[in-house]
């Protein structure tokens, strides 16, 4: 038996300012506090209005993300091609968070399908503001 993890997803959300805002950040510690998920990697990417690009781990700003006693998982799986690609995309004067979670949720379902020798069929992320659009359509009557 190797390692069990549920489904991952790595998740980079821009911010139209230099700092991710105070409310995002309480966000994501509440969301870690539930233990739904667990927090693989993290990285922040600004670009400055110069265009200079920073990049920063969490053990560079776990004080000013106020997240300073989380523990990653497994640092270094946010990839630097794709973080240099979500970097290239910033726009000057904005920042991004990158997020590698782990659907801490499923694991047990993922490794006990998996001693079962079951295979998935269909994994697919849906955007969380398509099912906000279907759902008020269903809830309108609107056949979708």
């Amino acid at each position: 038996m190797g390692l069990h993890f549920g489904p991952v997803d790595v998740v980079a959300i821009g911010f139209p300012q230099p700092r991710v805002p105070g409310a995002v950040r309480a966000a994501l510690l509440a969301t870690l506090r539930t233990g739904a998920v667990t927090l693989l990697d993290l990285v922040v990417i600004r670009r400055a209005e110069s265009g200079e690009v920073e990049i920063l781990e969490l053990i560079d700003l776990g004080e000013e993300l106020g997240i300073a006693d989380v523990v990653l998982a497994r640092p270094g799986l946010a990839g630097q091609e794709d973080v240099d690609e979500i970097a290239e995309a910033l726009a000057l004067g904005t920042t991004a968070i990158v997020l590698v979670v782990e659907h801490t949720w499923a694991r047990d379902l993922v490794a006990t399908a998996s001693d079962a020798d079951a295979i998935v069929l269909v994994n697919e992320r849906i955007p969380a503001p398509v099912v906000a659009a279907v759902a008020e359509m269903v809830q309108e009557g609107v056949p979708s």
